[in-house]
């Protein structure tokens, strides 16, 4: 009998990663003969933790932070979005050595909005919190959906205007300060910094949120994080943290690994109850 093929996520920390526990479920769902395993790998050692889980049979790898832009580099091809981002977290590895990197988040996210939670994108006015990674990994596909505006804001109003720069030609993007949110109301608001990570809260007026509007924390945690809590505070119709994204993107992951697409809703139920 053959042994299952191996998968796993490199991350640093990894000990809160839910990867694992997502796509054994989908394993078990799909009857797929395969292992999944979570390793704590520190930047300076990624590249041979790479190379060594290929050597070893390793099929595929999911990659956190802070090593998505180190994926990036060590890929010999990528897909559009990791170009376009220019960090993976997903890798596909072949046994004749090859390496291809993929960026599934953005897709993640925008199944979770449009599929799950119903909140539609297109024609809407929506602000983006942090121009990191986290930003560049969902912007493409978020303005291929046609949103009003998309509005960038950081802390340091010089790195929002160069991601602003960088994917001008798919969309109306502009950037502001995140001190300086001028006084315009969103439709959707999207928190992509690392604020709630940390039970913190990005430095929001109570003006910015339209009635009707929805708010979306990329983070999450066992408890609603700050931002969650904020948004319901301020009258949104749905205030939701990333279990859905975390799902749906890894499901993305497994579709490129395994060519099957698993059932998502089952998956972010159990995650939701456990958390």
């Amino acid at each position: 009998m053959s042994r299952p093929d191996r998968y796993a996520v490199f991350g640093h920390p990894i000990g809160h990663s839910q990867s694992p526990r997502i796509h054994t479920l989908f394993a078990a769902a799909t009857r797929q003969a395969m292992t999944y395993e979570a390793k704590d790998v520190p930047p300076d050692g990624f590249d041979e933790a790479v190379r060594r889980f290929q050597a070893w049979g390793g099929r595929g790898l999911n990659i956190t932070v802070p090593l998505k832009e180190l994926a990036f580099r060590i890929a010999h091809t990528v897909s559009p979005e990791a170009a376009r981002s220019k960090a993976v977290n997903t890798l596909l590895l072949s046994s004749d050595g090859h390496i291809h990197g993929d960026n599934t988040d953005g897709r993640g996210l925008v199944r979770d909005l449009t599929l799950n939670l119903e909140i539609p994108v297109t024609g809407r006015r929506i602000l983006i919190l942090g121009a990191g990674g986290a930003t560049r990994g969902i912007l493409e596909p978020l303005l291929k959906l046609g949103p009003a505006a998309v509005t960038l804001a950081n802390r340091t109003a010089e790195k929002a205007l160069q991601l602003a720069l960088e994917f001008q030609d798919l969309g109306p993007l502009k950037a502001v300060a995140m001190e300086a949110l001028p006084q315009e109301q969103y439709d959707m608001i999207l928190n992509a910094t690392a604020a709630s990570l940390s039970g913190d809260l990005p430095p929001l007026p109570n003006h910015v949120l339209a009635k009707g509007g929805t708010c979306y924390d990329l983070a999450y945690g066992k408890e609603p994080t700050p931002f969650v809590e904020w948004g319901l505070q301020q009258g949104a119709v749905l205030s939701r943290d990333g279990i859905g994204m975390l799902v749906e993107q890894a499901a993305e992951a497994f579709f490129l690994w395994r060519g099957i697409r698993p059932e998502t809703a089952a998956v972010i139920a159990t995650l939701q109850r456990g958390l």
